[in-house]
């Protein structure tokens, strides 16, 4: 009977080893069947009900800067280079002398034409006499009518020997003039081309010897592609831009490094025809100089202020978001869910908004703030756009538990 009795209490030890396991697996399951977390609370996100508004067109352009009468100073006659009367670089005024040819050769060729012109005039007043006398003795019959011609030849041959060397007298007094270069504009001198002591040769390139560059005005010019007019008529056809009243544009301009020049113009030229080589046409606008801020040659930004955009839809720029397929915005519905929309932006406004051409409608809700916590077809809590969110709640202790070192 005893080796049943061990074999016996094997078995029973085996038993209770298996009551243990399925205790343990009971126990290991209940804590599995515990109640799930609370679902995730829909995240806030501050949205901007879109109100249509009018709004500026002002297309912006790269131009440059251009003098409005820029004169080359050439010499007329030929000499040696006396003396330059102005400072380079500087403003010089209208009437202003700049340089001086040596004027002893023109003076003596006006003395000499002074000359000539005395005689002629004794050679008139000789023929005239020899006339006076002869007339009347040719009517009596006394002198042949051939001795009248003949005196009537040297009377009119010296009268126009006298009128051309009265030109030629002019002449030289032009010549001597043209020794004394004056500026012909107020505006800006460039440096001196020949230096002092040179000669200067009237028919070579010897004879430029500087420009004078007007600066007040100033002109500004920009080019206009097909395209971009193309676009704009367009626009203007379906209303969506409004041009001023006879085509009236006022122009800014913005310096490098974003400054706004304060005088303002308006555009005095344009183009009749568009370039074969580039496909646009050229625009000009005359802008007030006083100070001479700008100078001929510099890099400027246009702005054309004059036309308007009706009912147009302008978002801040963080409603708009940059997708693998171009722009998008986050709109919430009337239940509160967001939707992606794709949209079509325009031009910028201001610092912070945007046009939106296509995509959004008036009345939608865009979303302004939270839009990295958006899910598409998930709900959102709506709140005005910036309005603070809410402060973070610290987490509750758990129940039966207490915080610090355990109680012995």
């Amino acid at each position: 009977m005893e080796p049943f009795s061990i074999a016996s209490a094997g078995l029973q030890s085996r038993h209770v080893g298996y009551l243990v396991m399925l205790a343990a697996a009971a126990f290991v399951a209940g804590c599995a069947k515990e109640a799930p977390p609370p679902p995730r609370p829909a995240p806030q996100v501050g949205v901007l009900a879109i109100v249509p508004k009018t709004i500026p067109f002002s297309p912006t352009f790269v131009a440059q800067t251009e003098s409005s009468r820029q004169v080359n100073i050439v010499a007329r006659v030929s000499g040696f280079l006396d003396r330059i009367a102005y400072q380079e670089g500087e403003l010089v005024k209208q009437g202003q002398l700049l340089f001086v040819l040596d004027t002893k050769p023109f003076i003596a060729q006006l003395n000499a034409a002074e000359g000539a012109v005395r005689a002629q005039q004794a050679r008139l007043v000789t023929a005239e006499a020899t006339y006076g006398r002869v007339k009347p003795l040719t009517e009596q019959d006394a002198l042949p009518l051939a001795d009248l011609d003949r005196a009537k030849g040297e009377l009119d041959s010296a009268k126009a020997a006298l009128f051309a060397a009265q030109a030629k007298l002019d002449e030289a007094k032009l010549n001597l003039g043209y020794a004394t270069i004056t500026s012909p504009v107020t505006g800006l001198a460039s440096r001196a081309l020949q230096r002092q002591g040179a000669f200067v040769n009237s028919t070579a390139d010897s004879a430029n010897l500087t420009y004078v560059a007007a600066v007040d005005p100033v002109w500004v010019n920009f080019s206009v592609s097909q395209n971009q007019m193309a676009k704009w008529q367009e626009m203007t056809k379906r209303g969506e831009v409004v041009p001023p009243a006879n085509q009236n544009y006022e122009v800014e301009i913005v310096l490098p490094g974003g400054v706004k020049y304060p005088q303002r113009g308006r555009i005095s030229f344009a183009d009749p025809s568009f370039s074969q080589d580039t496909g646009s046409f050229m625009v000009r606008a005359v802008l007030p100089n006083p100070k001479m801020d700008l100078r001929p040659g510099m890099f400027v930004t246009v702005i054309m202020h004059g036309a308007m955009r009706p009912n147009a839809i302008v978002v801040p720029q963080l409603a708009i978001q940059q997708g693998s397929e171009g722009h998008l915005a986050y709109v919430v519905n009337a239940d509160n869910v967001a939707e992606v929309r794709p949209v079509v932006v325009g031009d910028y406004v201001g610092d912070h908004d945007i046009v939106v051409v296509q995509g959004l409608h008036a009345g939608d809700r865009v979303v302004v703030d939270g839009a990295l916590k958006v899910v598409p077809g998930k709900p959102v809590t709506v709140t005005p756009a910036g309005t603070p969110a809410p402060a973070a709640v610290p987490a509750a202790e758990t129940p039966g538990k207490t915080s610090g070192a355990p109680k012995k």
